[in-house]
């Protein structure tokens, strides 16, 4: 397909503003894949092509993180590697079975994830235990949460966060920060697959990359100088978002009928 350079302009732009929102809390993919369905990409190509900038900017922020000493790789090295796997097989897996139930599903998992923060105490630290050991947050969340992505997607930053704050007992920040190298995981396990199906449109998702690249590396800034003032409630915003966006896509004609 061709693409003029004022699409190209517009969309490196909206993979800015995306990248940033996403280092901070995820749901960036609510501004790329509308965007890159209106340039009249085909639905398919659309959710490869925006895994691929998707990527680049969940490894700017993971690399500004572990750079700055907040994320230490080799303690995540088990959740790295579950979560890669859980990615890879979800990937695969979509391809079989229907993901109705599960879109039925995760609005109303965005709405309690919203209510969670909404309601968490603002000093959350990293004072208490955790509440599973390594290798089992590795396996359940990791695992689980990584298959979600590469199965569905929509949440996972959010879903991430929640299960690092409630079971790993981490701030929002620390939090945030070993989120983006999982999400930068699950996001190249499925990006392969893609690849290997000859999805991605490459010019436009390189385009795209540089933009959320660095989107995503001034929101990494933001995450570590605002730290919870400023992520707390963008993850809310977006978690709510979210929702919002799945039940109007799924219930649309009862929502228009009761306006």
């Amino acid at each position: 397909m061709e693409l003029s350079l004022d699409i190209l302009t517009l969309l490196f732009f909206v993979a800015s503003v995306a990248g940033f929102i996403d280092a901070m809390a995820g749901g960036g993919g609510l501004l790329t894949l509308p965007a890159l369905l209106a340039a009249g990409v085909p639905p398919t190509q659309a959710l490869a092509t925006n895994k691929l900038q998707s990527s680049f900017g969940s490894f700017s922020a993971s690399w500004y993180f572990v750079r700055r000493g907040i994320v230490d790789l080799k303690s995540l090295r088990l959740a790295i590697i579950c979560t890669f796997i859980g990615a890879a097989v979800g990937a695969e897996t979509v391809q079989y079975i229907d993901a109705t139930l599960l879109t039925s599903l995760i609005p109303l998992l965005l709405i309690a994830i919203s209510a969670y923060f909404l309601l968490m105490p603002k000093a959350q630290s990293l004072s208490g235990e955790a509440t599973l050991s390594q290798a089992v947050f590795a396996f359940s969340v990791g695992g689980g949460v990584g298959f979600y992505d590469g199965f569905f997607g929509p949440g996972t930053g959010s879903i991430f966060t929640v299960c690092f704050v409630a079971l790993g007992n981490f701030s929002l920040v620390d939090a945030t920060a070993r989120t983006k190298v999982l999400n930068f995981t699950s996001n190249i396990a499925a990006l392969l697959f893609f690849i290997l199906a000859g999805l991605p449109i490459w010019e436009l998702g390189l385009v795209m990359a540089i933009g959320g690249f660095i989107g995503a590396r001034l929101g990494a800034k933001v995450v570590i100088s605002r730290g919870q003032k400023w992520v707390r409630p963008v993850v809310i915003t977006m978690s709510m978002l979210m929702a919002l966006k799945l039940l109007w896509q799924q219930h649309q004609p009862l929502l228009l009928s009761l306006l």
